[in-house]
């Protein structure tokens, strides 16, 4: 079956409908669903049901758009109170980590393609290229896999990992293009240190133009009084495509740019910021299928088994050597870090779509053995978010370094308005708090403090003073003191507690 106009929704809307089951059924079993969302792509390809795909351009132009919003949108979640503390880590894992990776990777593929006649001899730069490609972490798996399992780390390493993701995609991005040039430049007429040069200023470009385009965009968000809401987050949405455009325009890094902005506009106070953040997590995760999709569709399983070996034996040798070694190298000045911490960094070094999107590029340069790379490396993908994907949790038990996420929303479903500047509170009656007596009335809260409502088992309802209270109850607390609420909270001995406070 071919994909043409006539048939584009009809197709879209299966393999949609197939990814959001299989997805369901995947986190049932604790499947990373973006393989999950890849393999329906793979199901419904030229190897399984029939559908004809073979369009790299096609595919890279829709990853570009779904890295961009997947990178924004990782912004915008990104606090920088949390990633404060850990901003050299993450830096240099971004940068000097994905340099480490990509020059011990490229000898090993370089060294073990030259040993085995069953493969394809590669010369260095191919084998350089090869592991550029798959340098980095993958932004959209690490942000799904953690969040989606409401994966708590210890020292700080969930902000440094998503961090690390979210913006080292630049580094592979510009080694790619770098070695794919040399390749096709006549030998000896390289300018590496033009081509150095030019890394340097597309990286400031891309951080620059990112943090002030994320200004213009916050001063657009709060300035253009639009009658309709539902306008906010297309306005933004338009603001994201513009930022990257823009800064690839004028030689900057698109990427990073990107995901700098979405730093700027998470972090400033935005006109309807939670229904705009809303529509950018439903819009994340549907560009996150369509990406994977159009990357299943893209490959020929049948070209997978050929290069199994070679995948498998760099597979393993990212997993268990490369990656570790070269996260034990750019820590090793961050004494305060943890040797388990530095081994978990180093597990988890997912795999996932950009390094497919960026394997797409050898292919549109025609690059030699480009094929080959881009086969190894979907491999490689898949071996990553079977092996390191499915065990996120599960090293971080083993370790010692996990640890309970603190809880998002409440059990009653509501949010304050934002324009609202009181605090929301969430407890659960505990015999500490009805010490004085068992009615509403009895409870010692601060004054400015309200409780309006209780939910008891799956029951809701508004109380009164008179109301008597069960163990097990919890009270939605409405105060414009949080502070005195925290104090009493504290000497009622209540340890567990979610406050909602507008800024």
């Amino acid at each position: 079956m071919i994909i043409d106009t006539g048939n584009i929704l009809l197709i879209g809307a299966v393999l949609l409908f197939f990814s959001i089951i299989a997805g369901k059924a995947g986190f049932r079993f604790g499947v990373p669903v973006l393989l999950l969302f890849l393999g329906v792509g793979m199901l419904f390809g030229s190897d399984g049901l029939g559908i004809q795909f073979n369009n790299p351009h096609g595919a890279q132009f829709i990853g570009m758009i779904a890295l961009s919003i997947i990178l924004f949108s990782g912004g915008m979640d990104t606090k920088y109170t949390e990633i404060k503390p850990v901003l050299g880590q993450g830096v240099i894992l971004a940068t000097l980590g994905v340099a480490l990776t990509t020059a011990i990777t490229g000898f090993f593929i370089y060294w073990i393609t030259g040993l085995v006649s069953d493969f394809s001899a590669l010369t260095l730069t191919e084998s350089l290229l090869m592991a550029a490609v798959m340098s980095s972490t993958d932004s959209a798996s690490v942000f799904s896999i953690l969040r989606s399992k409401k994966q708590g780390l210890k020292e700080q390493l969930r902000p440094m990992l998503e961090l690390e993701s979210g913006s080292n995609d630049p580094m592979a991005y510009m080694l790619t293009l770098l070695l794919i040039q040399i390749i096709q430049t006549p030998a000896g007429e390289t300018n590496l240190w033009y081509s150095f040069l030019m890394f340097i200023v597309q990286m400031s470009v891309g951080a620059v133009a990112g943090f002030l385009l994320g200004k213009m965009a916050v001063w657009l968000m709060n300035r253009l009084n639009i009658g309709n809401q539902s306008l906010y987050p297309i306005l933004l949405l338009a603001c994201v495509f513009f930022i990257f455009s823009i800064t690839e325009l004028v030689k900057g890094n698109g990427y990073l740019a990107v995901y700098i902005a979405g730093l700027v506009v998470g972090n400033h106070k935005i006109q309807h910021k939670k229904s705009v953040t809303t529509f950018f997590d439903g819009f994340t995760w549907l560009f996150q299928i369509v990406m994977f999709l159009t990357l299943g569709l893209l490959v020929n399983p049948r070209d997978l088994l050929p290069i199994a070996g070679l995948g498998l034996l760099v597979g393993f040798f990212m997993i268990i050597l490369a990656r570790p070694i070269s996260v034990f190298l750019c820590l090793a000045p961050f004494r305060q870090m943890s040797t388990k911490a530095k081994v978990y960094v180093s597990w988890v070094g997912l795999r996932g779509a950009v390094p497919i999107i960026f394997a797409t590029y050898p292919l549109i340069a025609q690059i030699p053995y480009a094929s080959l790379i881009f086969n190894v490396v979907f491999f490689i993908t898949i071996v990553s978010l079977l092996i390191q994907g499915t065990t996120v949790s599960y090293m971080a038990n083993l370790l010692n370094l996990s640890e309970k996420e603190p809880k998002q929303g409440n059990d009653f479903g509501m949010e304050l308005p934002e324009e609202i500047k009181s605090a929301m509170s969430e407890i659960e009656v505990a015999d500490n708090l009805l010490a004085n007596g068992n009615r509403l009335m009895d409870l010692s809260l601060p004054d400015n403090t309200l409780v309006v409502m209780v939910k008891r088992g799956n029951n809701f309802f508004i109380p009164r003073g008179g109301t008597g209270l069960d163990i097990g109850d919890k009270l939605l607390v409405i105060t414009d003191n949080d502070e005195e609420l925290m104090k009493t909270y504290k000497n009622l001995g209540i340890n567990e507690y979610m406050i909602q406070k507008n800024s």
